[in-house]
């Protein structure tokens, strides 16, 4: 029998105003970084990235009906393209040919949505069974865990400055070690409401203890104003439609869309619910590709739902969509305050490094935890089949371009699953009934 997992607070509920915010604040912190960090590598305004996500949640929760508790946050996917253009387009005409197509891609977004709403869903358990969705649940997970390392400082190579190897004893290890530490203890030990915020505690005392070690630069929080308009700060320009930025950038979203489906997926798992029949793909579809138009319309880079958020309703239990919509509203006065989004910029990277290993990590497992409550039989050699090659292609760094279409990690992944499901024959109950009696 299939144990019920204890729910704190559930998707309709809405926690008294005291747990609330401190519950809200928990998923603004756990998407800052990721938020701003893609904005301040394409050169566009981090804090109209900000208000843009903020807004993007709050449209995408209006669409849904409230039903889905998913955060809306800058889509890496974007990256390459956007700074393609940059280096095609160049002058001061690139941000607004990157904005105009950033439009286009919302509305590629609603288009597919109209295609899944004629098509009915039927054709989705058929391409999309659990053997696929759960191997492709891990890859998200697993594919996002160099990330955290690399963030706590935990790897060699390049990414971690050309080190040979990593001493306990050095200070970004030390900081993503407490912050892990006391994320795991808080969730385990404690009781009462500092149970159900464990990413929030483990943010503060790990930043205390990097301030402590003198790991945190607080200029820029001096030199911020308190008060000012988020465009005041550059980075925004009248949307253009321009086809060459279009053509760089549009195609991008056909991996977005495939990286929602998943997402929409492990969010179902981790709350128990089919999100993806109700309230529906076509609307997920329509509220995540909307938000990525009024992004491009306010000057934000596209939006997509966020791993780090799905790993917080994990490991909290809150799927509170009012949680979620107040976090959104956090993340848009964020934007007009900008010692704030200062503040919240100094947090070092190490802290939300040992976030990640422990969000990430949640994520790959809701995908095994897929599998086996599934009951999939892996004796069977085509879900063994399936399930191996869908891992090897997420996580072995394997890119293919198809039609110009740069396929890689998770979507690649997903598109592999989809394709060996409907090609390998499935067994009957007769000929696996007939093989077992040969070989007793």
């Amino acid at each position: 029998m299939k144990k019920q997992k204890r729910v704190v607070y559930d998707v309709h509920e809405v926690p008294p105003l005291g747990e609330r915010i401190p519950l809200s604040l928990q998923h603004l912190f756990a998407m800052f970084g990721a938020t701003i960090l893609v904005p301040i590598l394409t050169g566009m305004n981090p804090s109209l990235a900000l208000f843009s996500s903020g807004l993007g949640t709050l449209l995408f929760q209006f669409l849904t009906r409230g039903q889905v508790p998913a955060y809306l946050g800058s889509s890496f996917a974007y990256i390459a393209p956007i700074v393609a253009v940059q280096a095609t387009i160049g002058g001061d005409r690139w941000l607004g040919a990157v904005l105009g197509a950033i439009i286009v891609v919302g509305l590629l977004y609603a288009v597919v949505a109209l295609i899944v709403a004629k098509a009915g869903m039927a054709w989705l358990d058929r391409a999309l069974p659990p053997v696929v969705i759960g191997s492709v649940i891990i890859v998200i997970g697993m594919g996002l865990a160099p990330v955290g390392i690399q963030m706590a400082g935990l790897c060699t190579g390049e990414a971690c400055g050309g080190k040979e190897f990593v001493s306990i004893l050095q200070q970004d290890v030390l900081i993503a070690l407490v912050t892990v530490a006391v994320t795991i203890f808080t969730a385990i030990y404690l009781r009462g409401f500092f149970a159900v915020i464990p990413v929030l505690v483990g943010i503060v005392v790990g930043y205390l203890f990097a301030a402590l070690l003198g790991a945190v630069d607080f200029e820029p929080v001096r030199n911020a104003a308190w008060i000012g308009l988020p465009w005041a700060r550059g980075g925004w320009a009248l949307p253009v439609f321009d086809w060459v930025a279009i053509g760089m950038i549009v195609p991008a979203a056909l991996v977005t869309i495939a990286e929602h489906l998943g997402d929409v997926f492990v969010i179902s798992k981790v709350v128990d619910r089919e999100f993806y029949k109700d309230p529906g793909l076509t609307r997920t579809l329509l509220g995540d590709g909307l938000a990525t138009s009024l992004a491009g319309l306010v000057g934000g880079p596209p939006n997509t739902t966020y791993g780090e958020n799905v790993g917080v309703l994990a490991i909290t239990r809150v799927y509170s969509v009012a949680v979620i919509r107040l976090a959104a509203i956090f993340a848009i006065l964020l934007s007009f305050v900008p010692k704030l989004g200062a503040m919240l910029q100094t947090i070092p990277s190490p802290v939300m490094g040992g976030i990640s290993m422990v969000l990430f990590g949640i994520i790959a497992s809701s995908g095994i935890r897929t599998l086996v409550e599934s009951g999939i039989d892996f004796g069977d050699k085509r879900n063994l089949i399936i399930a191996s090659v869908v891992l090897v292609v997420g996580l072995g760094g394997a890119q293919l371009q198809i039609n110009g279409i740069n396929l890689q990690g998770m979507a690649l992944a997903a598109v592999t699953g989809v394709v060996l499901n409907l090609l390998l024959p499935v067994e009957s109950a007769d000929r696996k009934h007939q093989e077992g009696a040969t070989a007793s």
